[in-house]
């Protein structure tokens, strides 16, 4: 794995694999879209068809990024779609950013998490913590794709407690000084921005716009991975980094500032990981007609019909439940353990369906002709991110129960 490289934005070669997807609704639920997000979710389809599917395997393969794709969302309009027209974004609803994730994922996690990334937790900081300054200077560029950024929460020894992190700032007057990392950083390595937070001197958590050049602050890359090969990764290294006090995010301060990011990115998850499914499903059902034993297809038998009614059973269970949740977030209703309760349920219908299906297509699953193995790998990224599969599950219980069982955590 040492020999893994990422490109530099050059277009990977694309294949001759030809994207039969079709989207399933099997309780009608595009009768509850808009005109407006049944054309969203139309449009990405089709440049995740033209752009995305076609080389997405091979990137996977060769464990590269294709990073000419993140210009291309940026004119799609997929990055900060909630943001206002007035700083670059498209001004629509939190059911049309679903859509979206939903899209994109069903091409692969590796992809949407770019665009999550982008939006949620880099854009939405800024739009919702920033000064007018920050505003204007930063979310634009991130809109249109010509910067990327990334987000500084974990550490490599405080992921589920991000409250211990010890990254750390110091007032020198005219500017803070950061020191401290962060690690399993989606998009670092090539980003021009991080939105980071770290401690100030008394122990309160801030969040702050660092920049690619400034003296100090690296961004390696994280090689080796078998999950998310088509995504970027790294970590953020502040060796007395000189923060300009206008970078700090003004808006905020404690953990409630992160922890309102991971909930707009978990809100993407619950959508994406949909996607995830659907292309495990399509793949699956269409297989499970064309492949013939005991001179029938395999979808005339019982159990592979059990299978396949399973999967579609929860996918719609799930698409219930993510609009249901649109619907909330529209009207700010939206609650974080909601949130939690679907980002946990979905991603885990994902990776059941992904391994059901699989074993519908027999050996044929694990190769790269087909997605199934490839989104079984990213899923096992995506169940941890963004709040571990047991984290929501106690987010949940704390909510029903009122009962804390995080120990001394605190937001």
């Amino acid at each position: 794995m040492s020999s893994e490289t990422h490109n530099n934005g050059t277009a990977t070669q694309k294949s001759a694999f030809t994207d039969k997807y079709e989207y399933h609704d099997y309780y009608l639920m595009d009768e509850l879209l808009t005109p407006e997000h049944l054309l969203i979710k139309q449009t990405v389809r089709d440049w995740v068809k033209k752009s995305v599917t076609p080389i997405i395997e091979d990137c996977a393969q060769k464990c590269e990024f294709p990073f000419h794709l993140v210009k291309e969302m940026g004119e799609l309009g997929i990055f900060g779609p909630t943001v206002s027209t007035e700083y670059g974004g498209q001004g629509l609803d939190y059911i049309s950013y679903g859509l979206m994730m939903m899209e994109v994922e069903r091409a692969d996690s590796g992809i949407r998490s770019t665009a999550s990334v982008q939006g949620s937790l880099v854009m939405y900081p800024i739009y919702a913590f920033g000064s007018e300054e920050q505003k204007k200077k930063y979310l634009p560029k991130l809109a249109s794709g010509e910067w990327l950024g990334c987000f500084g929460l974990t550490e490599a020894n405080f992921g589920s407690n991000p409250s211990g992190m010890v990254s750390n700032i110091k007032d020198m007057g005219d500017y803070y000084l950061l020191n401290g990392s962060k690690m399993w950083i989606s998009n670092s390595p090539m980003s021009q921005v991080a939105v980071v937070w770290a401690k100030d001197e008394e122990g309160v958590i801030r969040g702050m716009i660092v920049e690619r050049g400034m003296e100090g602050f690296s961004a390696p890359e994280i090689h080796g991975k078998w999950s998310l090969r088509a995504s970027i990764t790294g970590e953020l290294v502040f060796d007395n980094v000189k923060i300009p006090k206008e970078n700090i995010l003004p808006g905020v301060k404690g953990l409630k500032g992160p922890l309102s990011c991971l909930n707009n990115a978990r809100y993407g998850i619950a959508w994406g990981a949909m996607g995830a499914a659907l292309d495990c499903y399509d793949t699956a059902l269409r297989y499970s007609k064309e492949r013939i034993q005991f001179d029938r297809p395999i979808a005339g038998f019982q159990l592979t019909q059990k299978k396949l009614a399973e999967m579609i059973t929860e996918i719609t269970k799930a698409q219930l439940l993510t609009w249901r949740l649109g619907v909330l977030k529209n009207e700010n209703r939206a609650t974080p353990a909601q949130i939690s309760m679907a980002k946990r349920n979905n991603v885990a219908m994902a990776m059941t369906i992904a391994r059901e299906a699989r074993q519908i297509l027999g050996g044929m699953g694990i190769t790269g002709e087909y997605s199934i193995m490839r989104h079984m790998m990213n899923l096992e990224s995506v169940v941890t991110y963004e709040g571990t599969h047991d984290i929501h599950l106690l987010i949940t219980g704390m909510d029903v129960t009122g009962i804390n069982a995080f120990g001394n955590y605190e937001e």
